[in-house]
């Protein structure tokens, strides 16, 4: 069985394209084909549908893949415990990061780690919060940085931000009195809601909140759900409906009044965003380092 081979295979599932993943591993794609003909040789089984356009596992090649990861993860494994005894690292720090963290969280961070380690780079992966988690498990991140806890069994959390999950509204005069006269969110029932997709932290610490103060998920009256806060931000503006995001990606259009907030956490209520790396990963003094300086940046020593 071939390493380099089986390599191939995991990066061509992980990019969902053969140019993408000979591009990563620095081959040709005629390679990376003729390492994935080998292995269906070698195992005697077709590993990938022939008749679409994507990339589509058969039942054998699922199989294949979640074995193949972890021996892909145990050889990086190695390969950093040993490197790093020579004082030697990769270059590249591979982090999966919910929506929240990637676009209003990460680029702060690298800016500030780019000026201490400009010779590291970065792989970002914006995924929702269950699949960084699927990232983090796989071995295919090193760390994770996300709005809910999915997994504390096989991974180490560390919070380090207190992130506040408001409503905001269209600022017409119909929710400027919501604003004014609202104490509670009970009202939030008969408004048109645009959700975060399933798998989102923001849409899991919603439903966890509302279900410990009394309020079943299942009764708002959702008319969409939506991946991107941009295009989220963009419907609440255009009035098309109510949203629950977090403060962080809204500071700049509450400051102008584009938009109106509204509190949804009771007071002293909030989530944590968590940096995550699984327990049996041992930490680079790269990673190390970016840890630190995450928590610095954000208050948490």
């Amino acid at each position: 069985m071939n390493l380099k081979r089986l390599e191939s295979f995991v990066k061509v599932v992980d990019c969902r394209s053969f140019s993408k993943a000979a591009k990563n591993l620095y081959l040709t794609q005629p390679t990376v084909s003729t390492h994935i003909s080998s292995l269906e040789e070698e195992f005697q089984c077709k590993l990938f549908l022939r008749n679409t356009r994507n990339i589509v596992l058969t039942e054998k090649g699922k199989i294949l893949y979640q074995y193949a990861s972890k021996m892909i993860f145990l050889k990086d494994k190695i390969k950093k415990e040993f490197l790093q005894e020579r004082g030697e690292e990769k270059d590249i720090i591979v982090i999966a990061a919910s929506t929240i963290p990637s676009q209003y969280i990460l680029p702060e961070v690298i800016g500030s780690f780019g000026k201490r380690y400009p010779q590291k780079k970065f792989k970002i992966i914006e995924v929702d919060s269950a699949k960084v988690m699927q990232n983090i498990i796989e071995g295919i991140a090193d760390i994770g940085l996300t709005g809910t806890v999915i997994d504390k069994n096989s991974c180490h959390y560390l919070p380090f931000y207190k992130d506040e999950l408001i409503i905001i509204m269209p600022n017409t005069e119909k929710y400027q009195r919501i604003q004014k006269e609202q104490t509670g969110i009970e009202w939030i029932l008969d408004e048109p809601i645009i959700m975060r997709e399933e798998g989102s932290g923001t849409r899991i610490e919603t439903e966890r909140y509302l279900e410990r103060i009394g309020i079943d998920p299942k009764s708002l009256n959702i008319i969409a759900n939506m991946e991107n806060p941009e295009s989220i931000k963009r419907s609440v503006r255009n009035a098309i409906g109510i949203t629950i995001i977090s403060k962080l990606a809204v500071r700049e259009e509450i400051e102008d009044g584009t938009i109106l907030q509204y509190p949804f956490f009771q007071k002293n209520d909030w989530r944590e965003l968590n940096i995550v790396y699984q327990k049996q990963h041992i930490l680079s003094k790269a990673e190390e380092s970016l840890i630190k300086i995450i928590q610095k940046m954000y208050g948490v020593s």
